[in-house]
Parts: C-alpha cells; structure tokens; sequence
C-alpha cells in the first residue's frame, strides 16, 4: 500500500492511499505519521477503508513529503560510493581507498528534519553554494519505537520505504570535513522524500537470498542518465541500520532513515573523483534532477534560484593568550 501527503488548491495538508493516478482521503485530522503509528495491520485497514473513498486524481495535487519525519538520519552504506566521492571531497584527482573502519560498522549523520520537500517541488540553491549535487538514496520508515535492537527484531520495526533526494553543497562540506566534524550547512538546506511511502510487504518479493532488496536505481538530470545501481549492492541491509541507530538508545515510530547514495553514478561527485575532474558540472538553477526507484516511485525536482545572503563572519584569530578570568 502507498501512504501520501498532499494539498489541493492550496488547501491543508491531507494523508491519504494513491491508487494508479489518484489518491484516497484518509479521515480529516488523522496523518502518514499516525498511520505510521498504529502498525502496519492497522495501517493496512485504514487504507483499505480509503480506498473505498472518493478519489481525487494525483495530477491535481501537491505531493508534500509523505510524513513529518521526528528524526532523519542518514546512512553511507554503500562501498562504491565511499571509494569514488572520498577523492572528489578530500580534492585528491585519485579514488580513494575505502578506510578500513567504514567496514567495521554503519556510519551516519543526523540531518535536518524541517528541511524536507515534496516530490516535484523546486528546490533553491543553498547560500553561497557553488557545487549543488543531488544523492539518489532509498529511505526506509521505523514503524515501531524500539531500543537496542537486534538485526532481526528491527525487521519487524520496518513500516515502509520512500526515495529520498539528499541535496548536497560539495564546496561547503569540503570545508566543513576539513574541519574534523560534520557535513552540516553542506547537507541540511533540502532532502527530497516520496513521491509516498510503500508499505514493507509490497518490497518483499525483491528481497534476493541474502536478505537485500534488489531494487533498480536510476539517476538522470535533464533527462540525461548519469547512474544506475542496485539497492542490493548495500554493504548492510536496512535491518542492520536500524539496529545499528538502536544501539544504546532508541529509534521511534516515523523516523527515517536513509541508505547513503548509491554507486555507479548515484551523485554527480562519485563522478568527479573518478575523472580527477568536475564532469558532469554542478547543478544549476533550471536543472531537472530525476531519481527513480523500482517498486517505489519517482521523484523530480527542479533547481532554483536561492537567498543571497552577507558573507560568514570569519573568527577572530588567538594572537595572544587570552584572560583565564575576569579582573
């Protein structure tokens, strides 16, 4: 089943259940993430008494992201990507070796939760970016709260999966990994969710024999394909990163939680730290970045014209001891 959020002529934000071209109210008031919230059972029913609903067709609605995320974490896990954007971060014209501790355990940040855009919405360059690059990346959606779960008791945590859009300022985030601690303002100014939120059990049948979703990938800008990549080529599965965001904490019912970028073109800086060059060139303004996932949907989102904004304040430099204390 397919869970969206969507407006009509600019009205409140609706969740409903899309069905070819249209989608099915859920009862006013009631969200993706309440759904989320009450199991997949109870998710089921609840849609499958929308879908007796009135129908509205999906080419007259804003697809919003199909849920207001409390957390969104974000996963690299997937080997390719590592060796190829490492050269193009660190300005080495080399690929770079993949660090022996990134197979030693999944490795994630923390983005930004109110930066979220639909679908098709246009999204504005960052302040003072130069470098804008897209990350074709499959989310998947805690259905459950849960803490320090093992692999398989985070299977049954799973609600569902989206595709999901992580924009990137390459320039800024070099910058700030210089810096030992990071990204931040190089990654939190949009993340693509949708185009809606596909329940777990309609993936299963694309799990191969080791556990992985084998889903087709494909990342195309101004209908130009630049990558193309299986989610099984994952170094761990979604049930591995869940634990693993679990461990020694907790994770909560409509949490999200991205793959990392995919290989073999997913990002445009895979690509330049292969060439040692900036081919293809960053996104601009009037660009179309398309991201397409088997199974799930697609999203495109057009780049747009940012906020120019004053130059960062620099900091002051230490050139002599500072007071300890006052007096």
């Amino acid at each position: 089943m397919r869970f969206a959020t969507y407006a009509e002529n600019a009205g409140p934000a609706r969740a409903g259940v899309v069905s070819d071209a249209a989608v099915h109210p859920l009862p006013p008031g009631v969200t993706v993430l309440d759904v989320v919230r009450t199991g997949p059972d109870a998710a089921l029913a609840a849609g499958s008494r929308a879908l007796s609903a009135p129908a509205v067709p999906l080419d007259a609605v804003r697809l919003l992201p199909p849920l207001s995320a409390p957390t969104v974490r974000d996963f690299v896990a997937f080997e390719e990507h590592v060796e190829g954007v490492a050269a193009s971060v660190g300005g080495s014209s080399e690929a770079s070796p993949v660090v022996p501790e990134w197979y030693q355990a999944p490795t994630f940040y923390f983005t930004n939760p109110y930066a979220l855009v639909g679908a098709y919405d246009d999204v504005p360059v960052p302040p003072g970016c130069e470098m804008l690059d897209f990350e074709l990346e499959v989310a998947v959606v805690v259905g459950k709260d849960g803490g320090s779960l093992s692999a398989e008791q985070a299977r049954e945590h799973i609600f569902g999966y989206t595709v999901m859009n992580d924009w990137s300022a390459r320039d800024l985030q070099r910058r700030e990994m210089k810096v030992q601690l990071g990204p931040a303002k190089g990654k939190d100014s949009a993340t693509t969710l949708g185009p809606w939120l596909v329940t777990a059990d309609e993936l299963e049948p694309f799990r191969d024999g080791s556990g992985f979703l084998a889903l087709d990938l494909r990342a195309s800008v101004n209908g130009e394909l630049v990558g193309q990549d299986l989610l099984s080529n994952m170094g761990w599965p979604f049930e591995e990163l869940i634990s693993y965001a679990s461990r020694g904490t907790e994770v909560r019912a409509g949490d999200v939680l991205g793959s990392g970028t995919c290989g073999n073109g997913g990002c445009l800086a895979e690509l330049w730290g292969r060439k040692g060059q900036i081919d293809p060139p960053p996104l601009r303004p009037g660009d179309v970045v398309e991201l397409a996932v088997e199974g799930i949907g697609t999203v495109r989102n057009r780049v747009v014209a940012g906020l120019t904004l004053p130059p960062v304040r620099e900091a002051r430099t230490r050139s002599v001891p500072r007071a300890r204390k006052r007096g």
